[in-house]
């Protein structure tokens, strides 16, 4: 009898382990971090605001780097709902932002999305830059919890 209870004992462990260990792997998946920003261009696309909200944190910052005529440095926050909203409304052109280079990285509970991208209104070129994405894993999945991004129309890649 006490050789069973061993026995159970045992296998129940290794099972847990086999589920934690499950859970880190995923967690440090590259992919998975990637699809959720693939999620935001899709969505992008398609006008869909429900499927762009998905992929945000509530508490999450959009910021935009640029440099003007005077070469001085400019940021401008920008409002993920107001940025939702806008995807939602109707436009003539698809917003297409199409990435490339894509870099990820990853230390338990963060990663970081580093994207070179370049911006289309339907087919016609608008602007090119890079996107770097803060993500944070929570209970749901990894969701983007900031946006950092540069924008010009020359030297793109």
């Amino acid at each position: 009898m006490k050789a069973n209870r061993h026995f159970v004992l045992k296998a129940m462990l290794f099972s847990l382990f086999l589920c934690y260990a499950g859970r880190i792997h995923a967690a440090d998946d590259p992919a998975t971090v990637r699809q959720v920003v693939d999620r935001l261009f899709d969505g992008m696309r398609a006008g869909d605001s429900t499927m762009v909200r998905s992929v945000f944190t509530a508490q999450c910052e959009m910021t935009s780097v640029s440099v003007n005529a005077r070469d001085s440095v400019l940021t401008h926050k920008g409002s993920i709902a107001a940025f939702v909203k806008a995807v939602g409304a109707p436009h003539a052109e698809k917003w297409d932002e199409r990435i490339y280079d894509v870099k990820v990285s990853i230390d338990g509970p963060m990663a970081i999305v580093w994207a070179p991208y370049k911006f289309y209104l339907g087919e016609k070129f608008s602007h090119c830059g890079v996107n770097v994405f803060t993500l944070i894993q929570t209970k749901t999945g990894w969701k983007i919890n900031g946006i950092t991004d540069t924008r010009r129309k020359d030297n793109c890649l």
